[in-house]
């Protein structure tokens, strides 16, 4: 039977280019974001308090249903040892995925979050004839600070794993949460990679930092942000300057929490810098 881990975090830190090296192992099976959360996320939902059957499935069915979804998404990976389901969601469940899974990992990917909202404002600049789904109206897409002021909201695309992370970040399941820092990743995979197999416990892997390839267009399609998801052929890093105005940069450039690991148990793979550079990022 396959070992379950999970990979999730903020978006545009990392976690295709990180899903894109785990499956170059042969024994692994990763991906971009999985329909699992949202499955399971719907089963509990049509099984809780106030709904039809809620009275009638006990917590023992509930648990079997849960675990059905990932053994049954997964059959055809039957051959895989170990499994990596990606999903901004999995922070806000640790307990559920710890009791499903005692032995599994999640893997957050972060980035200075001003960087972040950096990324999605220059692809939103990319697609300039599509009207991207990750805006509801006019009032939310005007200009690039009610676009980054709406992704900041704790129910929009950068805002709700934010704060599932923190969660997590201080929970008590946090020692099983690894934090990977997306520039540290980028600058050095020859030194993450082997501190993430250690993590999982799994011998180490010799990845091909040159040879990366992950692309899925027909996803981005739907959102109507082309190349979110595509990954570079070499793993890289590239100064860039920020797009933002700087008091937006400034204003979010604060919320890396994970950086102070004072009231977490949670393990990090990170730099740490007192100053913050608005040309140091990268895609």
């Amino acid at each position: 039977m396959a070992k379950y881990h999970f990979i999730s975090g903020l978006p545009r830190s990392g976690s295709t280019l990180l899903a894109a090296l785990l499956l170059q192992n042969p024994r692994f099976h990763a991906g971009m974001t999985s329909p699992v959360g949202s499955l399971f996320r719907g089963m509990l939902n049509q099984l809780g308090a106030g709904s039809e059957f809620g009275t009638v499935v006990s917590k023992a069915q509930r648990r079997r249903l849960t675990r059905g979804i990932f053994e049954s998404y997964y059959a055809d990976e039957a051959e895989k040892e170990v499994i990596f389901d990606t999903n901004r969601m999995w922070t806000a469940h640790m307990p559920v995925l710890m009791d499903q899974f005692p032995d599994s990992k999640v893997i957050a990917c972060v980035r200075n979050v001003a960087w972040i909202m950096d990324s999605l404002e220059r692809r939103y600049r990319a697609n300039p004839y599509e009207i991207t789904r990750l805006f509801n109206d006019d009032a939310e897409r005007n200009t690039v600070y009610s676009r980054v002021e709406t992704l900041a909201q704790a129910n929009r695309l950068v805002g709700y794993p934010w704060t599932a992370l923190k969660e997590a970040f201080y929970g008590e399941h946090a020692s099983s949460l690894l934090i990977v820092d997306y520039d540290l990743l980028a600058q050095a995979p020859e030194k993450v990679m082997p501190l993430v197999y250690q993590f999982i416990d799994e011998p180490v892997f010799e990845h091909d930092f040159n040879q990366v390839s992950y692309d899925a267009p027909e996803f981005d399609a739907q959102l109507g942000l082309h190349g979110m998801h595509k990954v570079r052929s070499s793993v890289s890093h590239e100064k860039r300057t920020s797009i933002l105005p700087p008091d937006l940069f400034d204003k979010f450039t604060t919320l890396s929490f994970w950086n102070n690991t004072n009231q977490s148990s949670a393990n990090v793979i990170t730099v740490k810098t007192p100053v913050v550079d608005k040309e140091a990022s990268h895609e």
